[in-house]
């Protein structure tokens, strides 16, 4: 199996944290990588920044396009079969890469695996809550849920895009809840139980703060992708439709709550629309 690793960081306008997220992976034990930083059409000095880095880093830049299509860029552009991602505004315990391409190796069977996570808000570790608690093997039941795997925590092979293609890069934010929906439909996920991944949470420029007061739309038009694509087990639709009822409860009650009518009566019929659609 290769050893290498392409790490990916996607970035917009995080000149003030770039810098710590690079260094992370700079300052790795396991020396076969190579790292790529997507410029999302940044406008502050992230060009300069990687140039001054003087590291081999690949640089690319594109124009403003979203997280998914940055990540899109940084998978096709990647050399190496087994990569890892970085948000540009989180960091690597020294020893992630090496730990998890280890194991990795020594699970040949797992094509995508994920690691704890340390929270910090406001410079304290944040206690997650149990629900937020990470699991290894069959993760699609919590991964209905919520966002079950943190996307700086994944390593993952190039297999894994083959079958399932690339993230959707129409979704602005929750591009990792579909597309982790999409893979533990069938594949099993590898738990390397160690908090590998530091991140800083509760700012106002993350993407799920900035769509915080309807980002369980997202949620409810992934579920109904996966429904619409015929490809789950009569457990795995049950429990799908059993999701969706909840979350469209929920966020079509706060629309009505909220006087936004029509919007809220949409969601609220949505479970039985998408139960028609599944007897035809």
């Amino acid at each position: 199996m290769e050893k290498f690793v392409s790490v990916i960081i996607p970035t917009y306008n995080r000149e003030y944290c770039l810098q710590k997220a690079i260094d992370s992976v700079l300052a790795q034990t396991y020396p076969y990588f190579e790292l790529i930083v997507v410029d999302d059409g940044s406008e502050d000095n992230t060009c300069s920044l990687v140039e001054n880095c003087n590291a081999g880093i690949v640089y690319i830049r594109q124009e403003n396009k979203g997280p998914a299509a940055a990540r899109n860029r940084g998978v096709q552009a990647a050399r190496h079969n087994l990569l890892a991602f970085l948000d540009s505004d989180d960091w690597f315990a020294e020893n992630k890469l090496e730990v998890q391409a280890t194991t990795m190796r020594e699970k040949p069977a797992y094509l995508i695996s994920h690691t704890q996570e340390t929270w910090y808000r406001n410079g304290r570790i944040l206690n997650q809550r149990r629900r937020h608690q990470k699991n290894s093997g069959d993760i699609f039941n919590q991964s209905l849920e919520l966002c079950a795997v943190g996307m700086s925590t994944v390593m993952m092979h190039r297999e894994i895009f083959e079958r399932y293609g690339l993230f959707d890069e129409g979704y602005p934010c929750c591009e990792d809840y579909e597309y982790w929906l999409r893979i533990s439909a069938e594949q099993k996920f590898l738990l390397v139980d160690w908090p590998l991944t530091l991140k800083n949470g509760g700012r106002e420029d993350q993407v799920s703060s900035l769509y915080r007061m309807g980002i369980d739309r997202f949620r409810i038009r992934a579920i109904m992708k996966l429904l619409a694509a015929g490809d789950l087990t009569a457990k795995q639709r049950e429990a799908a439709m059993t999701e969706l009822q909840r979350k469209c409860t929920i966020y079509g009650k706060g629309c009505i709550k909220h006087g936004r009518l029509e919007e809220g009566r949409y969601y609220l019929s949505l479970p039985e629309t998408a139960e028609s659609q599944q007897r035809q």
